[in-house]
């Protein structure tokens, strides 16, 4: 039914001018766009995902960007020992970052202790989380005495250096990548589980963990579908941050000589191999592979701090 001033399909009299005064709906923003918004915010944050990103593929692909295969012992001559950056080899070979003093290219010797670096502190850091994340949301979800010794245990191996520990270890196992790797969960599963245990302390006592108990719901459908999706930011953060904790404490643990075996150098043995030459003023073999690690771990970190500015909102600016 239509008035007698208005013909069907006919914008009613002052209807435009009340649409041009309500105001626009602004669009729905994603979660993911909004991550993304919130991240490029600090330029600094972009470079390091730039380098981190550069740095990941370099590892990924070193077997065939590299110039040479620094350990295969056909190509690698030791006329070519301690070469400096910019020389040519006998064969027409350009050395851009010189050579070490086995005659291996040194850019290549990087390329490949990248590669050793980031495999070892990722997965030690994957191991360590699950870990971690399964003793912390069983201390927060058992509580009383279970989560007393949990958490006891807890606090005395965060009381421990993880360098001391993961030496003791190694001293035990020996040499090995799988044997740095189960050091290094060792040494660090702890600082997940403080961090699981403390986020499901509180998601625990929110009114939908009451109201899935009440619907007689399983405990572990609990914890993994309700409890564990809300923890899972700052194990982000804690994860980015570790990973970068484990790069640089196998560096530590191979420049000892605790660490990889020597045909699996990561840039701490390369570092270590070219410590002793630093007096003699063959600098470069021990300061590009330096460059390498200090890069890598100062990214890493820029990119987790600024993980946690964006999924912590009570710290954003």
């Amino acid at each position: 039914m239509t008035t007698p001033n208005t013909q069907p399909g006919a914008t009613p009299p002052g209807g435009a001018a009340l649409a041009a005064a309500m105001p626009a709906v602004p669009p729905v923003e994603s979660p993911l766009r909004r991550f993304l918004t919130d991240f490029s915010a600090s330029w600094l944050a972009l470079l390091a995902a730039l380098m981190l990103a550069v740095i990941i593929l370099i590892a990924l692909f070193a077997p065939w960007i590299s110039p040479q295969d620094p350990y295969d012992l056909a190509v690698v001559s030791i006329f070519d020992a301690r070469l400096p950056p910019g020389s040519t080899s006998m064969e027409g070979t350009t050395f851009w970052l010189g050579t070490d003093g086995a005659g291996r290219d040194l850019l290549s010797a990087i390329f490949y202790g990248l590669r050793i670096s980031l495999s070892v502190g990722v997965m030690s850091g994957i191991l360590a989380i699950i870990v971690g994340m399964s003793v912390g949301l069983a201390a927060a979800y058992a509580g009383g005495r279970t989560e007393t010794l949990i958490m006891r245990v807890v606090d005395l191996q965060l009381s421990l250096p993880a360098v001391l520990i993961a030496l003791i270890l190694l001293a035990i196992l020996g040499k090995g990548v799988d044997k740095i790797i189960i050091a290094l969960v060792i040494a660090q599963w702890a600082y997940y589980a403080r961090t699981v245990r403390a986020s499901a302390l509180v998601e625990r006592r929110r009114e939908y963990v009451e109201a899935a108990a009440c619907l007689g719901l399983g405990h572990a459908r609990i914890v993994f579908r309700h409890i564990l999706p809300n923890c899972v930011a700052p194990l982000i953060v804690v994860g980015t941050v570790q990973t970068a904790h484990a790069i640089a404490l196998e560096a530590t643990l191979s420049f000892l000589g605790v660490g990889l075996p020597l045909t699996e150098p990561s840039l701490g043995l390369l570092i270590s191999n070219g410590f002793e030459y630093m007096l003699s003023g063959k600098y470069w073999i021990a300061v590009f592979p330096g460059v390498a690690l200090l890069l890598t771990i100062v990214s890493i970190n820029i990119v987790g701090d600024q993980l946690r500015d964006v999924l912590n909102p009570r710290l954003q600016k």
